[in-house]
């Protein structure tokens, strides 16, 4: 880690049992000199890996937009999923790039609907996302999620694998 002990002595506190919110990443980030991760087209905004930087010690414009709190993977465990006709299945897990930390997969189980299996849907298919319904809205038809190739625990996500997802996906 390339921080002195001082700098991490006089980081700014952290209050326990609360969410981080986007206006206390506004003041944490640029003390350690981070780039938003929101403000890019990577993963971590500018660079699609984690980086320290001293040029991105001040915040890009756009931290006005959308939801500020961040929500964990946790709390989004348990989400409704929404196809175009009708809801589908539920947020089981999640597929997180080990070296990015990017969510590559929403892991949705629709056991509840159907003689159910557990199908990959990607974030990039989402098209909202309702807070306060609990509901993960995505721009796919129930039929085509059904039909979707099943994801097992065993299985490991492999090139073809996905080659497969995308075509069904169209």
């Amino acid at each position: 880690m390339d921080l002195t002990k001082d700098q991490i002595e006089s980081s700014p506190s952290l209050a326990a049992h609360k969410p981080v919110s986007r206006q206390y990443e506004m003041q944490y980030y640029p003390f350690f000199g981070w780039p938003a991760y929101w403000d890019g087209p990577y993963a971590w905004g500018p660079t699609a890996y984690p980086a320290r930087n001293e040029r991105w010690m001040g915040y890009p414009s756009r931290t006005e937009a959308g939801d500020p709190h961040l929500r964990s993977t946790h709390d989004v465990t348990g989400h409704r999923i929404h196809a175009k006709d009708g809801d589908i299945g539920h947020v089981d897990d999640f597929v997180i790039d080990d070296e990015s930390w990017a969510i590559r997969y929403l892991i949705v189980d629709t056991r509840n609907w159907f003689p159910g299996k557990k199908v990959l849907v990607s974030p990039q298919w989402i098209r909202r996302v309702s807070w306060s319904e609990a509901k993960i809205f995505v721009n796919l038809s129930r039929e085509a999620i059904k039909h979707s190739p099943e994801i097992t625990e065993e299985a490991l996500i492999t090139r073809d694998y996905e080659m497969e997802l995308y075509r069904h996906y169209n």
